[in-house]
Order: C-alpha cells, then structure tokens, then sequence
C-alpha cells in the first residue's frame, strides 16, 4: 500500500520547492521586476489609483525626533534600497580586487562609459531645451537604474556574459554615483556638514575595526545603520551609505554577506522598489503629452544618449588602449548594453522632482521616462540576443 504523504510534504512538493527552483533562475529577478511593473502601472490607471497612490504615500512616522524617512516609498527608496546598494557595492569591490576589473585598464572602461552615459544624454537634452522654461531637466536623461537594467539583463540568461553583466553593473554604480554627485551640487538643498563629518568618522571607525579584525558582524549592522542615519540628514541621498559601507567590507567576508543578502535583497526589496515607484498615471491628452521639447528632449537623451555616449566613450578607451573591452564580449553587445542603460527610472523620476515643481511638467517626464525605458527594454534585449550565441551553442 502506497504510503500517503503528509501536508509538510505535499506544502514542500507544491509550493516551496517551485519557489526555490524559480529563484535559482538566472532569469527570476527580471521577471519579478516586470511583473511588478506591469501590476503597478494598471493600479495607477484603475479605479483604485488614490488608494494605491496613498498608500505609498502615507506617513509613517517612526520617533519624529530623529528625522526619519517619513512616507513608505521614503522608506522603501531611502532605507530598503540601501540594502540593494550595499549588495552590489560587495560585487563591486570583489570584481576590483580579484575579478574582471581588477586591473587598470578593465576598470578604466565603465569609469569612461559611465563619464560619457552621463554627458552624452545631458547634452542631447539641452539641444532641445536649452532656451526653453525646461533647461533645468538635464540631468534627467542622466541617470540609470541599477535594479531594472541588471534585471532585464537577466532574463537572457547565459547569452549574457557574466562580463558584460559586471561591466553595467559597474557603469551603472558609477552613473548612479554620479547622478547622486549631480543631486548634491545643482539640484540638492542643504548640505549638513556635521552630519557629513559624523558619518566620515563611524566610516573611519568601522574601517578601523575591520583592520583590526575585532568586529563582528552585528557591529557592522549597528555602525552601518549610524552611517546611513548620518548620510540620510546630510541632504545626500540615503543609499550612498550602502556603497561605501560596502567598500569596507575585508574581501573575505564578502561571499558570507553576498550569500545572506542575494534572495532578500532580489525578491522583497526590489519587488517592492518596483511597485513603488512605477506608478506613473497615464494622461488623457497622451498625443500632446509627449510631442513637447521636454518629452521628446528626455526621450532622446534615454534611448540615443546613453548607447551612443557610453559605445563611443568605451571606443576611444580601448582604441587609445587607456583600457579593454570586457573579455569574452564584442561591440554589438556593449551597444546593448548601452541601450539598457537607458532604463532610468528612480533616479530619473527623482531628478525631475527635484528639476520642476509644476506636476504638469513632473508628469510629462515621467511619462517620457516610462516610454524611453520600454523602448530602451526593447532595443537592449534584440541586440543582447542577436549577438549573444547561447552557451549550448558556442
């Protein structure tokens, strides 16, 4: 008589063990964000876009003395996202020290890209602008989404090189370094100078106990939470923290904290950033919405910009031999690249909040950004694949 099984193992059979077959998937992550994507942008175009829209922004205030994000997507962008950038900030600095870009001319290529995937789309922008009411959007085209262009890198799977995916990872590390540099100087408020020093000497004395060995990981937890604190009211955005704790991190403890952090970090935090920050209503007036020079100067800097200024930085780098194209890799492919890059979302839709107080004009860009990161999809994902044989057929 066959033995019947229990409910903890036909829970495992059906449930749990599709799930964690499914995260394994080198594709999982970017299906995740588009999915979230999808069900976002249909919430914020149905009848229940006010109670979706107010519940991400409704106020939390956690001890209001201490100056806390305030609002769940604050919490989501400025506290949860850190985590997101403490776990790449770790692939990083292993890619550095020991990996593909742990030589000068490797790690000179997506410096170079990055300096040009900023520049580029900057310059469009102001071709069409510049003697406009909304010149000061050009910073807007700027910017590229770490979490969304590495996952829709994801779901070609192995026809990606895991080169080419820690060359944007690095592009888009330093893009969004820069874009945040960008916030800071022309566009941020207030710099808090004390606060600034605060977290440069818990820095220090992480840096400090690191050498020392003496630390372990629950002091990393309290005096990285005290950084992030500082950075949060210094008027620097919050994440930054997870990048420079990140680079503290001693090189063999980083695959410990890599391990712990992969599946929280891909399938809670980033679901949630995308569902937060996609909700961008679609306008009656669609036509007119987008034929403006702010649309069309945001568009051209997304979808042209950024794989013309990151393919012709990245050529005159390795033409004049200042560095090497990630091995393994070939030019169709970092075009493909650089036309992910052009997926700026958060950091965009942030830029153009900061750029103009009209919400007409907030949302003319937000929509420009939305369309510019569909067609960006589009484009990086024919040229990844045409030129990207499979393993099993190489």
């Amino acid at each position: 008589m066959a033995k019947i099984p229990s409910i903890r193992q036909i829970i495992r059979k059906q449930l749990i063990s599709p799930i964690q077959e499914f995260i394994k998937d080198s594709r999982a992550v970017g299906v995740t964000l588009l999915v979230c994507t999808v069900v976002s942008l249909l919430l914020a175009n149905s009848q229940w876009k006010d109670t979706y829209i107010h519940l991400m922004e409704r106020e939390v205030h956690l001890l209001p003395f201490l100056h806390l994000p305030h609002s769940i997507l604050h919490w989501i962008n400025d506290g949860f996202m850190t985590l997101f950038f403490f776990l790449v900030g770790m692939e990083i600095k292993r890619e550095l020290l020991i990996g593909e870009l742990s030589s000068i001319k490797k790690a000179s290529l997506p410096i170079a890209a990055a300096l040009g995937g900023m520049l580029v789309p900057a310059g469009i922008y102001l071709l069409f602008n510049s003697s406009t009411p909304y010149h000061s959007g050009w910073g807007i085209p700027m910017a590229t989404d770490i979490a969304f262009s590495l996952g829709v890198a994801s779901l070609l799977g192995n026809r990606v090189p895991v080169q080419l995916k820690i060359f944007l990872m690095a592009l888009a590390i330093i893009d969004d370094l820069g874009a945040i540099l960008v916030i800071a100087v022309f566009y941020g408020g207030d710099i808090s100078w004390y606060y600034l020093l605060g977290g440069a000497v818990l820095l220090g004395i992480l840096h400090l106990l690191n050498r020392l060995r003496g630390n372990k990981w629950w002091v990393t937890l309290i005096i990285g939470l005290l950084v992030w604190y500082c950075i949060f009211n210094s008027g620097i955005h919050a994440t930054i923290a997870g990048v420079l704790i990140a680079f503290l991190v001693p090189l063999d403890r980083l695959s410990n904290y890599e391990h712990t952090l992969h599946d929280p970090v891909n399938f809670i935090i980033l679901p949630l950033f995308a569902l937060a920050n996609t909700a961008i209503e679609i306008p009656g007036n669609f036509t007119e919405a987008i034929t403006t020079s702010l649309s069309w100067g945001v568009l051209a800097g997304l979808v042209l910009g950024k794989p013309i200024g990151i393919t012709l930085a990245s050529w005159i780098t390795v033409a004049t031999k200042l560095g090497e194209r990630p091995s393994g890799t070939n030019w169709t492919q970092l075009i493909g690249m650089g036309a992910l890059a052009g997926i700026g979302f958060t950091m965009s839709i942030f830029i153009t909040m900061l750029a103009f107080t009209d919400p007409i004009l907030q949302n003319i860009a937000k929509l420009a950004i939305l369309i510019g990161a569909v067609i960006s999809v589009i484009a990086g994902l024919l040229l990844l694949y045409f030129a990207s044989p499979s393993k099993q057929n190489r």
